[in-house]
């Protein structure tokens, strides 16, 4: 069983069981022993090598919502090959899916996650399954299908960094009144201040800056540095790591937007701090534990040297 996620796509899937009547079949997965209600049966079994695409919602006893495909950015979808073996009964019900199919049934998280539920979710804790089978695509149409919702998704990701920029800049402007600071800011919407003029000519893109750094979330949560007082100071100190300046190739596009856009800004020998939007940082996806997703980041750099 393979649940890929890429765009999103509204297509109905049966969440509730008040519709269920005396005529519904139920049966039992051979492994696991999973008991499953098929609130709509279909009839085709989509072809090997062709792709069945179907929505699914993970639910807690309570109707906690833990995981559904109608709020990711694709349906699920998996290639039908009927020489694969079920592992266990999530496969079998997986595996057997035909077009149409609507089906209902609960199990222990342990079963449904295979032993890797999700915290707080327990073991033995109950979990509800909706599933929904609604159409197959050869692997041509797959594609042409994958490219088109991809395109779609680019395109609404670009009109929410847009207004994010707009909300945004009200919370860093009160933020630099708070701190008094005079910040200048760029047409991508950059924030930084020059703490100090560095010396030597221009940066062109392609230029390799050396950097030390010190990154802060808004609230002044120290996330990474290459100063290992700062990291010891802030108890994120790391001995198995390098405390050294970073080399960055600037305007190449190998680090977050605002900071090839704030490092081209300066030359050798420059401290500024840079206050980066989320669209301009690790946007929507945010980075690993510390920081979030569409966080504003602040980060006081010196160019120790510069190599063209």
């Amino acid at each position: 069983m393979k649940n890929y996620k890429s765009l999103v796509l509204l297509f109905t899937l049966i969440t509730g069981v008040t519709t269920l009547s005396s005529c519904q079949k139920t049966q039992v997965t051979e492994q696991d022993a999973i008991e499953f209600t098929y609130i709509k049966e279909g009839k085709e079994k989509p072809a090997n090598g062709n792709f069945l695409l179907y929505n699914l919602e993970i639910m807690t006893k309570s109707d906690s919502v833990i995981y559904s495909t109608l709020t990711q950015p694709f349906p699920g979808y998996l290639m039908a090959n009927d020489t694969l073996k079920p592992q266990n009964g999530m496969d079998e019900i997986f595996l057997g899916l035909k077009v149409g199919d609507s089906i209902t049934f609960e199990a222990a998280a342990k079963i449904i996650f295979s032993g890797n539920q999700p915290a707080p979710i327990q073991e033995g804790d109950l979990i509800k399954v909706r599933l929904g089978a609604y159409e197959v695509k050869t692997e041509a149409e797959m594609q042409a299908f994958y490219e088109e919702a991809m395109q779609k998704e680019q395109e609404k990701s670009v009109e929410r960094a847009k207004e994010l920029l707009v909300e945004e800049s009200k919370t860093i402007e009160a933020y630099l009144a708070k701190n008094n600071l005079q910040a200048q800011k760029t047409e991508n919407g950059l924030y930084y201040v020059i703490e100090k003029e560095g010396i030597g000519e221009a940066i062109t893109p392609g230029t390799t800056l050396y950097v030390n750094y010190a990154g802060y979330l808004l609230d002044g949560t120290l996330f990474d540095s290459s100063i290992p007082e700062i990291a010891k100071a802030n108890n994120i100190f790391n001995e198995g790591r390098p405390y050294e300046p970073l080399p960055v190739n600037v305007g190449m596009g190998q680090v977050i937007p605002g900071w090839d856009e704030g490092l081209m800004l300066l030359k050798k020998g420059s401290k500024a701090k840079l206050i980066i939007p989320s669209p301009l940082g690790y946007g929507e996806g945010g980075a690993g534990a510390l920081i979030p997703a569409n966080s504003i980041l602040v980060f006081d750099v010196e160019v120790t040297d510069v190599q063209k």
